[in-house]
């Protein structure tokens, strides 16, 4: 008996040994398949084309409640997601480039625990560099190459990330310039990560594309450039540009979006927002809504009197998050 109680303890030794040498970040399921860009598509490694849709978080900073397991694991049962956006603001208010040294490791810790949860979860998950404020992605160029250095470096063996190198070139910024940068922070990552997917923003908060198209960058595989839209802004005339840009043969990632107008506040316009929806999967064009968060705005989705990070029924969503839901 004695004998027996022995090899029980140390069979369950054995079996606590081997759950603790499972790899962070990964679950006992299998890995994603790995993506790369054919033509204007997304395509997984077995040449099928693949349409992400899924939610962006808000500012890291300011919601970094929403970024768990049990959220990520729920939106990906629940609500059917397949894909992650973790928006690390740069100049805004406690941004990752206008803070101390201690919210930076801290908004370092929180993207590294988004990526974890997110590959546990099955689901792919874009990191951005959410520049904003600071509108010129070259106003943060060396932090961005050092963060982009770091996370490339770390994460080479994720098939899951996607990154994103400039959320919302703005101010008046051109393409000559965004290029530019682009091509010092994809050959950065590209050190580490020959074959990540990277998101490049356009210029005009990311609605330039056609401007894009006329000059994209050469040289590099598996690059995709993104269009963010409002539906209460923004109708047919910039579908009318992304057509151009596709028609060049430009590769569209619509990394964040909503119905609501530009601002993030005001009506939901759900005509447009359909006629959108009938645009990107029509074009098999990934998207992503903006924000998983319970600010007291249209654009959150969840309602701002409800405090849940997880499990949300239909009464806690916004009415802007049960449309997005439905979609999903």
């Amino acid at each position: 008996m004695k004998k027996r109680r022995k090899f029980c303890g140390f069979l369950a030794f054995l079996v606590l040994l081997a759950v603790a040498l499972i790899p962070a970040g990964k679950s006992q399921a299998a890995k994603l398949p790995a993506l790369k860009v054919k033509g204007t598509k997304l395509m997984n490694s077995r040449g099928r084309t693949v349409q992400l849709k899924g939610v962006s978080t808000h500012g890291l900073s300011w919601y970094p409640q929403y970024v768990n397991q049990k959220a990520f694991t729920y939106m990906k049962k629940y609500w059917k997601i397949n894909a992650v956006r973790l928006a690390l603001y740069t100049a805004d208010y406690n941004g990752y480039c206008n803070s101390d040294y201690a919210n930076r490791l801290k908004l370092l810790k929180t993207v590294d625990q988004g990526i974890k949860s997110a590959t546990f979860a099955g689901l792919y998950v874009i990191v951005d560099w959410h520049i904003l404020s600071d509108g010129n992605p070259q106003t943060n160029q060396n932090r961005a190459i050092s963060f982009f250095a770091r996370m490339a470096k770390k994460y080479k063996n994720n098939t899951n990330v996607i990154y994103e190198i400039c959320n919302e070139p703005n101010g008046g910024t051109s393409w000559n310039t965004i290029r530019t940068y682009a091509g010092k922070v994809i050959r950065t990552i590209r050190k580490y990560d020959k074959n990540a997917v990277i998101l490049v923003g356009t210029p005009n908060w990311s609605q330039d594309v056609d401007v894009a198209a006329e000059k994209p960058l050469k040289g590099y595989q598996n690059i995709m450039y993104t269009l963010h839209f409002y539906a209460g802004t923004h109708g047919s005339w910039l579908r009318d540009k992304a057509q151009k840009a596709l028609d060049k043969g430009l590769p569209l990632f619509v990394s964040e979006f909503g119905i609501s107008d530009a601002s993030g506040n005001g009506n939901l316009n759900k005509t447009e927002g359909n006629a959108w929806i009938r645009f990107l999967n029509k074009n098999k064009i990934s998207y992503l809504g903006w924000s998983l968060c319970n600010k007291a705005e249209s654009s959150a989705l969840i309602k701002s009197s409800v405090s849940k990070t997880t499990n949300w029924t239909s009464k806690d969503l916004t009415d802007w998050g049960r449309w997005l839901k439905s979609k999903f």
